[in-house]
């Protein structure tokens, strides 16, 4: 005796589904291992400066090794310091964020380092709750599969620091003339104070916003324990000595 068509057609729905779902995981689960040449942020803004003379993108990958390790703690204190021991969603952030919405003073950003890489690594710009949704099911994608190392690793190599300027190590060439694995504190401060908007803020014609910022960046990396902190809870650089 055969199905009826609404079961057919449901069962058929659900494998559509779950295909989808697994498709969905794949590239999540094949970027823990294999570092991704370029983002949808990236290629997007390919696409927009494509007729524009003398425009080019920088990046360069670098391993986390080969970075120093003065960024990571930098990028961590000014972004998301409940990143060791969140689950892709600060909710404490979340919460202060939604308050200071409805009281309509200046509202703090409660994304984590978690989900800014779901988003540039395969979404757009913009804010439909479509895009929010892919958003937050990437981020837990993420995180189930992803160790924190690995997550702050992609993080600092595909985060913009500049227009067309994306990664620890294209930042450091181009602003300081050097690798990125000789980034100073201060250097590291200056980097991790962009990131709110790259392309409003300059590291080389810093706001006094930025200059401000640039001091609590460096009192909250030695409130938090500096890079022996973040060796300690997600095992980002080398131990203290």
């Amino acid at each position: 005796m055969s199905r009826p068509p609404r079961r057919r057609w449901l069962r058929r729905l659900l494998l559509v589904a779950a295909a989808l779902f697994v498709t969905s995981l794949v590239p999540v689960a094949a970027l823990r291992f294999i570092d991704p040449p370029r983002t949808a942020f990236m290629l997007a803004r390919q696409w927009e400066m494509r007729d524009v003379p003398g425009f080019s993108l920088r990046h360069h990958w670098m391993d986390l090794d080969a970075i120093s390790p003065q960024l990571p703690i930098a990028v961590v204190a000014a972004e998301d310091q409940n990143f060791p021991s969140h689950h892709g969603f600060d909710l404490d952030a979340i919460s202060t964020a939604i308050a200071e919405r409805t009281e309509g003073s200046r509202t703090r950003g409660a994304s984590t380092i978690s989900q800014q890489v779901a988003k540039n690594l395969f979404l757009w710009s913009g804010r439909s709750w479509l895009r929010k949704g892919l958003e937050a099911y990437y981020t837990i994608a993420i995180e189930l599969l992803w160790p924190k190392r690995r997550i702050l690793e992609v993080h600092v190599n595909i985060a913009e620091f500049g227009d067309g300027i994306y990664g620890a190590e294209a930042a450091a060439q181009h602003y300081y003339g050097i690798p990125a694995i000789q980034l100073d504190a201060r250097q590291s401060a200056a980097l991790a104070a962009v990131l709110p908007n790259p392309k409003r803020y300059r590291i080389d014609a810093p706001t006094p916003y930025q200059l401000q910022r640039r001091v609590w960046i460096n009192r909250q990396v030695n409130q938090l324990g500096g890079p022996a902190w973040l060796h300690e809870c997600c095992g980002v650089g080398e131990p203290a000595r």
